[in-house]
């Protein structure tokens, strides 16, 4: 158990059946009147973000994600399949629990699976990735007087806007937090 008073950024806690992590918490004493916790939180499974306030006192029951590595190792239709590299164990996702950052994993990248009481609802893939890129247009000489972008297509199928000196066939570094490109690996 955990109580309101006790938040911290990151905490997870079980409340009215949901599972919600902290963004941000602020511990509020006015001058007139009880002492109060003003949150940001999100609800892990489902992804919406709530602002509420707690009575520091109100406890409720500490939410334990497991975050396991797996592999990912290929898809059929609406599911992902990832192999547990300690028991070979295939694990299907469906593609609707994999979330918006999964575009940049490619297959055999190990990825941390998120589940809570055995249910996976996300996917965290490595926080930078090393990707090539197959499409994109010429940049033109000279043109560098401000931070220009275009658009490129990279191997795993996602877009995203990249420096005109990138050419086809480089191979990139992307922040999957962000989906921005970071640097030529």
């Amino acid at each position: 158990m955990v109580t309101a008073g006790d938040f911290r950024n990151g905490m997870t806690f079980e409340m009215d059946g949901k599972v919600y992590q902290i963004i941000e918490f602020q511990h509020v004493k006015p001058g007139k009147g009880a002492a109060f916790v003003r949150t940001k939180i999100r609800d892990v499974i489902g992804g919406s973000v709530v602002e509420q306030t707690f009575n520091p006192t109100e406890k409720f029951p500490t939410a334990y994600i497991e975050r396991k590595e797996m592999q990912y190792s290929y898809n059929d239709g609406g599911l992902y399949y990832f192999m547990d590299p300690e028991t070979y164990d295939m694990v299907p996702i469906n593609e609707s629990d994999l979330g918006e950052n999964f575009k940049f994993v490619k297959e055999d990248m190990i990825c941390k699976v998120l589940s809570y009481k055995g249910n996976v609802f996300g996917l965290e893939p490595p926080t930078f990735v090393e990707l090539d890129v197959v499409e994109t247009e010429p940049g033109f000489k000279g043109d560098t007087a401000t931070n220009a972008t275009k658009p490129a297509k990279l191997e795993t199928g996602a877009e995203i806007r990249v420096p005109l000196f990138i050419n086809e066939g480089d191979k990139i570094r992307i922040d999957t937090r962000t989906g921005e490109y970071m640097e030529r690996a």
